[in-house]
């Protein structure tokens, strides 16, 4: 039975042993609505760019790319996503780095349900304390990330799946540059973004929006203005 408490928080689980990995997914989709999964780093990576977890889970030995090696890049442009790393090593030539990278969690498998459960809830219990669900554009339009409901005037607003997309990087990001290059790759992840998209994309969500809280960088990106 799904938990309230794990409601639209998005989790990744990666690692290459195929049961463990199916074992793993069953359990996590009987708690949370959005579970994805990846069989190594560089389809973890992928994972990433497309959905923007709250959460990962990676086993710390995988071929091509370690769990060591897959949370470094994370940590190159992520420091808020919430890491859990599980592996069946003890040796501190594994421990350190790791311990280093800023993990929640350094698990040693098997994992139960008494192990990982406790974890789960600290990681979501920060996640919701730390960044309020609704961000308030102006005192008349907010934007609920956890629902993913734009309320304009006390109207539910219809998006567009893009322009939802786009809005709700925006907010995540609110009053910083989000450059082109980011949502593109957020956005248009598995294809090409012309110019004529994004600026056909960014006029119908400003319809939507309160009048100057959305800003174009020239030559660079847009940022959200909350709160105008």
């Amino acid at each position: 039975m799904k938990r309230e408490e794990f409601k639209n928080i998005k989790i990744l689980y990666v690692e290459d042993e195929d049961l463990i990995r199916e074992n793993a997914i069953s359990y996590l989709e009987r708690l949370f609505d959005d579970v994805f999964e990846a069989k190594d780093g560089f389809e973890a990576l992928e994972v990433i760019k497309k959905e923007n977890p709250h959460i990962i889970i990676t086993d710390i030995k995988m071929p091509r790319m370690t769990g060591i090696e897959l949370v470094k890049k994370i940590r190159e442009n992520n420091s808020e996503v919430q890491i859990i790393m599980l592996t069946a090593f003890t040796d501190p030539e594994y421990l350190i780095p790791a311990v280093e990278l800023g993990l929640v969690k350094y698990l040693i498998k098997p994992i139960m349900h008494n192990k990982i459960f406790p974890v789960l809830q600290q990681c979501v219990k920060h996640i919701k304390n730390k960044t309020s669900n609704i961000i308030s554009i102006s005192s008349l339009c907010s934007f609920d990330i956890y629902s993913k409901t734009l309320l304009n005037k006390n109207q539910i607003i219809k998006l567009s799946k893009n322009e939802l997309m786009l809005l709700d990087l925006l907010c995540v990001n609110a009053n910083r540059i989000l450059t082109y290059k980011e949502i593109e790759n957020n956005i248009w992840y598995d294809s090409f973004m012309s110019e004529d998209a994004i600026r056909s994309l960014i006029r119908n969500l400003r319809k939507k929006l309160p009048k100057n809280c959305l800003e174009n960088i020239a030559k660079v990106g847009y940022k959200l203005v909350i709160n105008k």
